[in-house]
């Protein structure tokens, strides 16, 4: 067995009603250790088990601490969880120091994931990373830095994920740019950019978690896991001087319903979720780079001689009156995720702005 496996079954197995936590050891030292067991062992062993171990000893493998949620890995506590709605599930979030992502992020550790914030702003990322564990609650956030355009950073922040964690259920593809411009302006190297970010970093993020998580369904047959897509209402329809961002959110749906239909079999539901406009955030609201100033400056908005007048202009296209929160888009994800019975969905979450039909 190999180490992606060891620690797989290990979560899995000694999940029962609730989650557990596995964390690879720093030491391989025996000593103190609750169990020591073969690789080809290890299966029989977990069955056998009548009460949680603290930790067991995989020969030629390593040693792994387990406990029922983060906190209790280090010592036994009373740290609870604020909520239990994802009560110790592992959340993989790209791009979540800032914008959706971080909102989200929030939204998920409030209701007891242990979050994993992906990106590649260090500090920043780091600093949400502290506020959320400053709660001091039972679960646990971490950072790890990685660039979804990489194959290879991204396998390696699922790598940490299953060290630190033990595991992954969730993994949120929301890390995207976007670079406004029509024909005339667009060069090639900023749409080959958008593609290998928007399109190609969602594959890589479905590749590197599907994986672990075919691993996962081999050792609980009845327990379900999640890759969601970040999409957005430009996914739904066309974008005007915007096709390099909207034509990568139309192949993301494809990617979304093709890979549905492949990993089902294995109980990982795939879906996208199409938020609407996000005016408080930074991809809007940047005083420098937001999209109220791209969009100005490309004469998007007919006859606007301001950023107020661009966002009039964009509210008054939304029934609901106002712009998508990090909140609407949570709540889509925890309905994603918690039904068992839809996959390759693109829902919407534009205040009634796109309708499907």
């Amino acid at each position: 067995m190999n180490k992606i496996e060891v620690i797989t079954a290990i979560r899995m197995m000694l999940s029962k009603s609730n989650l557990v936590t596995v964390r690879e050891s720093d030491s391989n030292n025996p000593s103190g250790v609750d169990i020591k067991v073969s690789g080809e062992k290890l299966v029989s062993k977990l069955k056998s088990l009548k009460q949680l171990p603290g930790s067991i000893l995989v020969k030629d493998v390593g040693v792994f601490k387990v406990a029922d949620c983060p906190a209790n890995l280090i010592s036994a506590g009373s740290k609870k969880y604020d909520r239990e709605r994802m009560q110790n599930k592992v959340v993989v979030i790209t791009g979540g120091a800032q914008g959706f992502g971080a909102g989200i992020a929030e939204e998920f550790f409030n209701e007891g994931a242990n979050i994993i914030i992906a990106d590649l702003n260090i500090e920043v990322g780091r600093d949400l990373v502290n506020k959320l564990n400053a709660k001091s609650t039972a679960n646990e956030a971490y950072f790890v830095q990685a660039d979804v355009s990489d194959l290879s950073s991204v396998e390696n922040l699922v790598a940490e994920t299953l060290a630190y964690f033990g595991g992954l259920d969730v993994m949120i593809s929301n890390a995207g740019i976007l670079r406004a411009g029509g024909l005339d302006e667009m060069t090639p190297e900023t749409f080959a950019l958008m593609t290998k970010v928007n399109y190609a970093g969602y594959f890589n993020c479905a590749k590197a978690s599907a994986e672990v998580m075919k691993f996962q369904h081999k050792y609980a047959k009845t327990r379900y896991f999640d890759i969601l897509q970040i999409n957005s209402k430009s996914g739904l329809k066309g974008s005007n001087k915007n096709f390099a961002y909207a034509g990568g959110k139309f192949g993301g749906i494809g990617l979304t319903q093709s890979f549905a239909l492949e990993l089902m079999p294995f109980n990982i539901k795939v879906n996208s979720i199409c938020p609407g406009n996000f005016f408080d955030g930074p991809l809007w609201s940047h005083p420098e780079t937001g999209l109220f100033v791209q969009y100005l400056n490309a004469g998007k908005v007919p006859g606007a001689k301001n950023i107020e007048e661009v966002k009039k202009f964009y509210e008054n296209q939304v029934p609901a009156g106002r712009g998508c929160s990090t909140l609407d888009v949570a709540r889509a994800a925890f309905y994603a995720i918690e039904q068992e019975y839809e996959t390759g969905q693109a829902i919407p979450v534009t205040g009634g702005q796109n309708m499907l039909h």
